[in-house]
């Protein structure tokens, strides 16, 4: 929120600087994010008025104007503004004048000089020239009132200050220049300027029927008729300057004025065109297939869950968000109806990012806006409306329904003790609390306050703690070096941790990335096969509505943007978390009931399997070479791979990862249907594992070193083509016993052509396998016979699992 120093010290001045000022807010817990003058350094700089502007005699666009800047005679300077005419004040730098700086960073010094010819004793300057506003529409033209020859620094109040202050949530009774003035009025017990909210004169008795239908979304509706009200008028210089200093340009007199009571006061209001309203107002929830055209030309559909103000025939405004085009004020508006409401937070919160935009009414509201002085505030306004465009009011109605209750809170001045970390009085904690305008009841050791309707903030003990301590003061707090032990949390040496999982990747020539855990609904439905995501009540963008529960189509989209940006060859991998509907979870301090949050790895191939050598022939990465990399990041650890469907692989082409009995993720490559779909020239290999069993290592155990030669015996056998590498390691294991320490496949043989499988060939469906079996035991050495029944019984294994034989 930004706002003019000079606008708050008309509420509260303290004796306090600029900077002590921003310093005192800041430990308040108001962070001024950023604290700067209003108008850059220049001197020499006056209110003038033009007496006489004649063409100038040898330029068509020139101007000669005699000038009078209250040093007797007049100047005469030379000027090219369309605007300069006689009568009019502006701001006229005097020569020996320092004008801001240009884009070489040096001031700009005004000398006698002469134009075309005729002499000019200064310049006539504008808004921009001043650097007190990026447009430029001629000569800055002055209100009647300026004082000639007064310096335009005092004139206009340039030595203001502009504050920014970054507010939290709870914070919502200090988005107003008058809430930060009652909380810099507690901080330094400075007296605060009270407002007072005379009742306007009633000239007619017009009243606007409005039917409250939804108690739920608004507690309290005030209104009342204007008629007779000028909108072609100007609004006041005052009131355009103090927008100006919060950041909002002027557009015309009503909004201004409503603008700015939202700024002065903190209450977002509405002024409807009341001839464009047919019957009467209903305040009611939106309905299915309703729309609405706002204020900023965008037009949005309504449901059921949105709150509107509608009239008879339809929809003319988003409750506490924005106003509707079809009742908009224009200069055609002669009678106008004034609204001030209080609506419900949580009846506002989210609603106008659902339409992906953001309001000032709409962030009050969804945070809490008083709701008894909706009153006072339509007379404010009246009194404005009444004082800029003239007009007639009618009578003020007023309808409260259900208000807020403020449950009392308790404060123990020893609990406060204790979480402040100094001592306390209880006549310091009531002292603090009372210069807050709170209600304050002192107790035997206790504090309690009836939280003021302002104040949405006041719900649980803490809250007053934190109010203590902010009046108190953050840097009178002690700086003692914490007494609790301090046990350091090492980890099981059976697991490693996530960063050494980082690193081998990165060794393996993956890339990490990192991204969000929202994700299009579509990626889930495509690459996780999740029908039913878990999707967000206010997604941050369209294309993030919903939980992953995989982390394949975070690394998909990856993918796409480095391929659209030409890269040849990608390796990414992520660590994150996935989130998945499990209602067998419990709730508890690091679980929510009914979800599953577990960690995954995952990684992604793409291109060429190495980077541009020239030492082998280019291949595209492949299955295999995946699978080596998920064998490398499990090791020592063996991994059994298991033909499986996965929804975002390829049939044929996809693994499941088993350690033990676990199903601990799957490697393959993407389905061709969601190659097409992402149009990629060749199809990634990817993985994805669960986090916490690659993490899992087993302890290394102590070994002696067999003192006895181990002995290797080869086997050719052969099998049907459709039988796998794990079926023949699984029958060799079976039979070879105690002895077998060891079985590798070292050699696969196919027929080029078919032949008489009778005769000791293969036939086409066959294939041979070259086993090699390492045999040892560690107490004695091998006997012919030990290695005889060892090799007999893998192979009678081999015959029984998988019909295999001997090659001849």
């Amino acid at each position: 929120m930004q706002f003019p120093e000079s606008w708050l010290r008309a509420f509260c001045n303290p004796s306090l600087t600029s900077q002590q000022l921003a310093d005192t807010l800041t430990m308040a817990g108001l962070e001024v994010e950023e604290l700067r003058p209003f108008a850059p350094a220049f001197t020499g700089v006056v209110v003038g008025q033009i007496l006489s502007a004649e063409q100038h005699p040898n330029a068509d666009r020139l101007r000669v104007c005699l000038v009078d800047v209250g040093q007797g005679a007049p100047l005469n300077i030379v000027c090219g503004a369309p605007n300069a005419r006689p009568g009019i004040k502006i701001p006229c730098a005097t020569v020996g004048a320092l004008l801001p700086p240009g884009e070489d960073g040096k001031p700009f010094a005004i000398k006698l000089g002469k134009l075309r010819g005729v002499e000019s004793q200064g310049m006539l300057c504008s808004a921009k020239e001043l650097r007190i506003s990026e447009e430029s529409n001629g000569l800055l033209e002055l209100g009647v009132d300026a004082v000639i020859g007064r310096d335009i620094r005092e004139q206009m109040g340039l030595d203001d200050m502009l504050f920014t202050l970054k507010l939290t949530p709870n914070l919502a009774h200090c988005l107003s220049v008058y809430g930060i003035a009652r909380e810099v009025s507690a901080l330094t017990d400075t007296p605060l300027l009270q407002p007072e909210f005379p009742k306007v004169f009633v000239q007619i008795q017009d009243r606007l029927p409005v039917s409250v239908q939804a108690p739920d979304l608004c507690g309290r509706f005030s209104g009342r008729i204007v008629r007779g009200v000028n909108t072609t008028t100007q609004t006041p210089a005052w009131m355009v300057e103090r927008l100006a200093r919060c950041g909002q340009r002027s557009i015309s007199p009503l909004v201004d004025i409503s603008n700015y009571v939202m700024f002065e006061l903190g209450r977002p209001s509405h002024i409807f065109d009341l001839d464009k309203i047919h019957g009467g107002l209903q305040v009611r929830w939106g309905r299915e297939g309703e729309q609405l055209k706002l204020l900023n030309g965008n037009t949005v559909a309504i449901d059921s869950s949105v709150g509107v103000i509608a009239d008879d025939k339809e929809v003319e405004s988003l409750a506490g968000i924005m106003g509707g085009d079809a009742t908009a004020v224009s200069d055609d508006t002669t009678s106008i109806f004034i609204e001030a409401a209080f609506w419900w937070p949580k009846a506002i919160a989210g609603r106008s990012r659902r339409y992906n935009f953001s309001t000032d009414a709409g962030h009050r509201f969804e945070r809490g806006v008083d709701p008894s002085t909706t009153v006072e505030h339509v007379e404010r306004i009246t009194q404005l409306v009444l004082d800029i465009c003239g007009g007639q009011a009618g009578p003020l109605d007023d309808q409260m329904l259900v208000q807020p209750e403020g449950k009392p809170v308790t404060l123990r001045v020893a609990r406060a003790a204790k979480v402040i970390g100094m001592p306390v009085t209880q006549e310091q904690c009531a002292g603090a609390l009372r210069r807050l305008g709170l209600d304050v009841t002192e107790g035997e050791g206790t504090v309690t306050v009836a939280p003021p309707t302002f104040r949405f903030d006041l719900q649980i003990e803490e809250d007053l703690i934190e109010e203590v301590a902010r009046i108190i003061g953050y840097e009178q707090l002690p700086t003692n070096p914490p007494l609790a032990p301090i046990t350091a949390k090492l980890r099981a040496e059976s697991r490693r941790g996530p960063f050494a999982v980082r690193r081998q990747l990165a060794q393996l020539g993956y890339q990490e990335t990192i991204n969000f855990s929202f994700v299009e609904e579509r990626w889930e439905r495509e690459l996780a096969g999740n029908a039913d995501p878990i999707k967000l009540l206010n997604p941050i963008a369209s294309q993030m509505s919903v939980m992953r529960s995989s982390l394949l189509g975070s690394l998909m989209a990856v993918l796409k943007f480095n391929l659209d940006r030409k890269a040849q060859r990608v390796r990414l991998f992520e660590l994150g978390r996935v989130f998945r509907k499990d209602p067998s979870v419990p709730d508890s301090d690091t679980t929510v009931a009914g979800f599953d949050q577990p960690m995954r790895v995952a990684g992604l191939c793409y291109g060429s399997v190495d980077a541009l050598q020239w030492g082998s022939a280019e291949r595209a990465v492949d299955f295999f070479d995946v699978k080596g990399d998920v064998q490398s990041l499990l090791a020592p650890l063996q991994a059994t791979f298991k033909p499986d469907e996965h929804h975002a692989m390829h049939p044929g082409r996809c693994a499941s990862v088993w350690l033990g009995e676990r199903c601990i993720g799957h490697v393959g490559e993407l389905h061709p249907k969601w190659r097409q779909t992402y149009d990629l020239a060749q199809a990634p290999v990817m993985f994805e594992l669960a986090l916490d069993a690659v993490l899992q290592r087993d302890l290394p155990v102590f070994q002696a070193v067999s003192r006895h030669q181990p002995v290797e015996r080869d086997l050719a056998i052969v099998v049907k083509e459709s039988v796998t590498h794990a079926a023949v390691m699984a029958a060799v294991r079976a039979g070879g016993g105690d002895l077998l320490r060891d079985a590798v496949l070292f050699d696969v043989y196919r027929p080029k052509k078919q032949v008489d499988a009778g005769s000791g060939g293969l036939a086409a469906d066959e294939k041979s396998l070259a086993v090699r079996l390492t045999l040892s035991r560690d107490d004695a050495t091998l006997t012919d016979d030990e290695i005889d029944a060892a090799v007999k019984g893998a192979l009678e294994s081999l015959a029984q699992r998988v019909d295999a034989r001997l090659r001849a």
